[in-house]
């Protein structure tokens, strides 16, 4: 496993390989009002990561804050998973979920982890096996130990301080009919708008067919940067898929403002533009 990225065939390749950790990362709600298709089979060997729940805050008044790593490291165990896993992430909407679970392992330390590209339609579209969904999967407790890399996840306090130092390039995904404030958020209370001198790059321009495009063509969608980046969107999710776009063309060192456009647009004390 060389890249966060890796296709059907390679995972085809590698579905019985003893270290490898399978995951199914689909939530049953996304903002987007994606279908959820394909409800009721998976791949062989899947266990599902509960993104909503398990591994998200569940205390925090905002939506899919990331767990302190202790609990991370309690959940990730929980789901069988040890410090040699080679852990593979899927999504039963193609791309949109599993970024962001490939973020969070390899923001605690994770030394093999990947997206599947395309996700499960991209493995039905190659006519590859699937099987009904196991209800009550048991797994043998895992021995993941989380060692958190905290300068990956920004704060609103240092979104505000970056607004003064421009340490930093804010990088929100949103479509570009919310970043530009010309359609009304769909989270109650949220104004709209972005972030002052943020810039957009909407999570869909690195995306083709429901996969990643290819590195040529992201390179054409992608700024050069001369600055880390921070990304967001509106709750942390669709920010990890931007976010991953550029580590594929070798764009490291960036991070993710957790609180994201719920945080920001929901505090009238906060400037918009």
């Amino acid at each position: 496993m060389t890249t966060p990225l890796v296709s059907a065939q390679w995972l085809l390749e590698h579905l019985h390989d003893p270290d490898l950790i399978l995951l199914d990362a689909t939530a049953n709600e996304n903002q987007a009002q994606l279908q959820l298709d394909h409800t009721e089979i998976e791949i062989e060997g899947s266990r599902f990561f509960d993104l909503k729940n398990n591994f998200s805050k569940k205390d925090s008044s905002l939506p899919n804050m990331l767990l302190h790593p202790d609990d991370f490291e309690k959940e990730a165990r929980a789901l069988g998973i040890n410090n040699s896993s080679k852990i593979v992430i899927y999504d039963r909407l193609g791309i949109y979920f599993s970024p962001r679970v490939w973020w969070m392992f390899s923001i605690m330390g994770a030394q093999q982890v990947a997206v599947l590209n395309g996700g499960l339609p991209e493995w039905i579209k190659n006519g590859l096996p699937t099987k009904a969904k196991n209800k009550n999967p048991r797994f043998a407790t895992g021995d993941f130990t989380a060692q958190f890399c905290e300068n990956a996840v920004r704060s609103k306090e240092e979104i505000l301080a970056n607004l003064n130092m421009k340490t930093e390039i804010i990088i929100d995904a949103r479509k570009a009919n919310r970043f530009e404030g010309k359609v009304q958020e769909t989270r109650k209370g949220l104004r709209s708008g972005h972030i002052p001198e943020s810039i957009n790059i909407p999570y869909t321009n690195v995306l083709k067919d429901g996969k990643f495009k290819t590195i040529p063509e992201l390179k054409q969608v992608l700024l050069q940067l001369n600055k880390p980046a921070i990304f967001s969107c509106g709750s942390g999710i669709t920010a990890c898929i931007t976010l991953l776009a550029f580590e594929l063309i070798q764009q490291k060192n960036n991070a993710v403002y957790d609180g994201s456009w719920t945080e920001w647009g929901s505090n009238n004390d906060l400037l918009i533009a």
